[in-house]
């Protein structure tokens, strides 16, 4: 999905990043991480046994596999230091051997949905290739719930005021203020778990006052959520044909989504 581009200096109300030049630990052993020259690899496979390297690799596989459970994208920082620790001089041979084994044994594919910072997800590559992404057909009420809102976002242009979220939750019976049977606490899925996977992205709205949030698609969704499918969602619920949504239908087909983002092998 396209997205649209944003002041810098716009605070993220549930991200988690503190105000200022303040960095948090994680972020600053990733600047002080610098990514080992192909020499540099090539050296620390020396020293290494072909076990040791397999087992390490093998390792990496099993955190992203537990992290994933729950959809928590991973940052190379945490992964350096809480995984491949001395490990780290051989980080793009493990990252190209733990890709590999995702890909063939499990059908997933590693994805870097952040350069910048260095955040990876796994995506299912099987469903991906056949143009059904996981959220397309949910499994659980939550993916469904995930579903409706990033279809609201996706029709009003990228970005939706947060009134208009509840508003439209509340005529599907879901009350933000309510606790819900089968989603708990809405307001805090939505604007917590959702952005901490990011599926969502929850936006302070400038000189606001009373503040005033807003939604927009995350990475996550940006590599995984089909917009032709969001269409099709919708020609479906207001018995309409996809294309009578010209603008959507147009973007929804001009690029695919995973065009815009890149393996983990870097």
């Amino acid at each position: 999905m396209t997205q649209r581009k944003r002041p810098s200096s716009t605070p993220h109300s549930q991200s988690g990043r503190r105000s200022g030049s303040t960095l948090s630990p994680e972020e600053e052993d990733d600047l002080s991480f610098t990514l080992p020259s192909s020499s540099q690899v090539q050296k620390g496979l020396e020293k290494l046994t072909p076990l040791q390297v397999d087992q390490k690799a093998a390792e990496v596989v099993q955190y992203f596999l537990v992290k994933d459970q729950k959809k928590i994208p991973i940052r190379r920082a945490d992964l350096v230091k809480h995984v491949l620790k001395e490990y780290r001089n051989i980080f793009p041979e493990i990252m190209k051997r733990v890709a590999r084994t995702f890909d063939q044994v499990f059908g997933l594919k590693l994805v870097e949905i952040d350069s910048k910072n260095h955040v990876y997800i796994l995506i299912n590559k099987l469903e991906g290739a056949e143009g059904a992404p996981p959220v397309s057909s949910p499994s659980n009420p939550k993916l469904g719930l995930l579903f409706v809102i990033l279809s609201i976002i996706f029709m009003k242009g990228g970005v939706v005021r947060e009134n208009m979220i509840w508003n439209f939750l509340k005529k599907l019976r879901v009350d933000p203020g309510k606790k819900h049977e089968e989603f708990g606490d809405v307001k805090r899925v939505v604007t917590d778990e959702f952005v901490r996977q990011r599926y969502l992205e929850y936006m302070r709205v400038p000189h606001t006052d009373p503040v005033e949030h807003e939604f927009r698609w995350g990475q996550r969704a940006a590599v995984e959520v089909s917009q032709a499918k969001i269409l099709e969602f919708m020609g479906q619920l207001h018995d309409r044909e996809p294309k009578s949504w010209t603008q959507q239908y147009r973007e929804a087909h001009s690029t695919p989504s995973s065009q815009a983002n890149t393996s983990s092998q870097r």
